[in-house]
């Protein structure tokens, strides 16, 4: 259906190595578009190269996103890529610390938000300009969290980063919808990936009991992530601006 057809746009997508940021470069790879994957690592060219030896139209970009200027540089570097034109931002990328939350260190607090928040909001804000100046339409999607709607446990900063980047997701609907330009998050709920691992592990009691709780009894891959990310990247989104929409096998009603 030609809503859905996204064949031949440009898009970039943090976060893209691994997880649920690779799932969703891949979903748009395999819907005909070029993308600029931004890893933390030189995994990225390994990713690209593998996506590239697959027959899709990909690069890699190394970034540090704890870093505010290589951020923006990092920026520029796959508008370079793409020749100079923007349709999609994916912000992927993200990272976890755990501790109790009144023994939680103020250095991994500042590293979780620096990353999970503000280069984000940067990333955004780029694209958003890039967008402004090419007179076009642009599609923005964000990743937020279950733990934008619950608490979380030992992830202070993690859940507050998330609850943010919800937030944030709502506020620049508000004054970029009217530009053309679509900002809508994606609410990943409990994910079988790296991040996880702890969860993850047979031996967590946790494990079993999120598991009893997906009304869907299975924990989510990122495969699952790529229908909705072409979706909110297609014209078939076009009226749909500032939600956060939960991928979660019915994890939130039950």
């Amino acid at each position: 259906m030609s809503l859905f057809d996204i064949q031949g746009r440009t898009a970039i997508v943090t976060g893209g190595t691994r997880g649920l940021g690779h799932g969703m470069a891949e979903g748009l790879l395999e819907a005909g578009c070029h993308v600029v994957i931004v890893g933390t690592n030189n995994r990225v060219y390994e990713a690209a190269d593998e996506f590239c030896r697959k027959g899709r139209n990909c690069q890699g970009i190394k970034a540090d996103m704890r870093e505010e200027e290589k951020v923006s540089d990092a920026f520029c570097e796959c508008m370079e890529k793409l020749s100079g034109h923007l349709d999609i931002l994916v912000t992927a990328h993200g990272i976890q610390r755990r501790h109790a939350s009144e023994e939680f260190p103020l250095e991994d607090w500042k590293e979780v938000l620096g990353v999970n928040l503000t280069s984000v909001f940067q990333m955004c804000q780029l694209a958003a300009k890039q967008f402004i100046k090419q007179e076009s339409k642009g599609k923005i999607i964000t990743v937020s969290s279950m733990l934008s709607f619950f608490g979380g446990y030992t992830v202070p900063a993690y859940a507050a980063s998330k609850g943010a980047v919800a937030q944030l997701t709502k506020a620049f609907c508000n004054e970029w919808a009217e530009k053309g330009i679509h900002i809508n998050s994606l609410a990943p709920g409990y994910m079988a990936t790296e991040m996880n691992t702890a969860l993850l592990d047979p031996n967590n009691p946790r494990k079993k009991s999120i598991t009893d709780r997906i009304p869907a009894k299975r924990w989510g891959t990122p495969e699952d992530m790529k229908g909705p990310c072409i979706f909110l990247a297609s014209d078939a989104s076009d009226y749909l601006n500032g939600a956060v929409i939960p991928v979660d096998g019915g994890y939130l009603v039950r």
